[in-house]
């Protein structure tokens, strides 16, 4: 294990960027939020017409004050990691550039402030936050259980699929353009509407077979909606606490965050985690 004092200064920062388990990492990831937040508020707000000008004037500096934070906080990001494109190229380093450079786009591009609302999805940073609360286990347990359940959700996905372009066939057949039914993809979608329970009502079958049908389509379609819910069920049943991830401690040296909470070493390099206070 390392010293606090023995620590370089990218290697402090790092530990308040990307851990949420000390006190000011968890710190920096609520005030991170609260920023995100606001971000989000002000672009909303911004897209409502008929306010006052100096709203508008406010929104506009606010926006830059929120933008250059993010740039800083970007670049922090960048400088505390000992191998910057591993968080540059992953999903959040992707979505932190895209959500500070629509203000610096304008200044060439016109219209490029749109793209402001790529800001909303740095909300998912809240899941971060949320693993250090003492639900941080069942969370994992339910991200294995949903993986381990991929294969089987996939091929009933491909039987709902094959049970929609028969139903959506047979009501085109049975119905016909008179009720709405204008062709077979015109079938599938109101059968695809019916099996989820969606029932939008813009097309709807008149004959007293086409209703019958969808008597049948509605029926399938309760048992439909609960089989995946049955699947994943199953699998997290089966999942146990053991090798449950605990904690969001980075790993300073290869980015990894997976670690189970009494790890002292990173498991993919072996780099120390833990420091001595």
């Amino acid at each position: 294990m390392k010293n606090k004092s023995s620590l370089t200064w990218r290697e402090k920062l790092h530990e308040v960027i990307y851990e949420a388990d000390t006190a000011k990492g968890k710190t920096f990831d609520v005030l991170l939020l609260i920023l995100i937040l606001l971000s989000v508020f002000f672009v909303v707000i911004e897209s409502i017409k008929g306010l006052d000008d100096w709203m508008y004037t406010f929104l506009f500096y606010a926006e830059w004050v929120v933008t250059i934070l993010f740039s800083l906080e970007y670049i922090a990001r960048v400088i505390s990691i000992k191998h910057p494109k591993k968080y540059i190229f992953s999903f959040y380093g992707v979505i932190d550039f895209l959500s500070t450079i629509p203000l610096y786009l304008s200044f060439f591009l016109a219209g490029s402030t749109a793209f402001l609302t790529f800001r909303a999805l740095r909300l998912l940073r809240i899941f971060r936050i949320l693993k250090v609360t003492r639900y941080i286990g069942e969370g994992n347990k339910l991200a294995s259980a949903l993986k381990s359940s991929k294969a089987k959700i996939l091929v009933f996905l491909f039987a709902v699929v094959i049970l929609s372009l028969i139903a959506g066939t047979l009501m085109y057949l049975i119905e016909g353009e008179d009720s709405g039914f204008t062709s077979i993809p015109i079938g599938i979608y109101w059968t695809i509407v019916t099996l989820t329970t969606v029932g939008f009502g813009d097309i709807h079958p008149v004959t007293p077979l086409g209703q019958f049908l969808a008597s049948i389509i509605m029926i399938l379609g309760y048992g439909i909606i609960a089989v995946p819910t049955g699947i994943v069920s199953a699998e997290y049943s089966k999942s146990t606490s053991s090798g449950s991830l605990k904690n969001t401690q980075s790993c300073y040296n290869c980015g990894e965050d997976k670690h189970l909470d009494s790890a002292k070493y990173c498991n993919n390099c072996g780099y120390s985690l833990h420091v001595d206070e």
